[in-house]
């Protein structure tokens, strides 16, 4: 899934950021390289952070 467009940011990259330590969506999108554009895609992003997270 395409969790953002402006950056074409996947589910699988931000789940991998957030194993990789990144516990906020801005820091997700910094260890990619790139930040929130637009901004519809942070609540999406948080989310998915939150479920790796818990699951960890």
């Amino acid at each position: 899934m395409v969790v953002c467009i402006c950056n074409a940011i996947r589910e699988r990259d931000v789940r991998a950021a957030a194993r990789n330590g990144s516990r906020t969506a801005c820091q997700a999108y910094r260890a990619m390289g790139c930040q929130a554009k637009c901004g519809q895609c942070v609540p999406v992003a948080r989310a998915i952070i939150d479920e790796e997270r818990a699951v960890a």
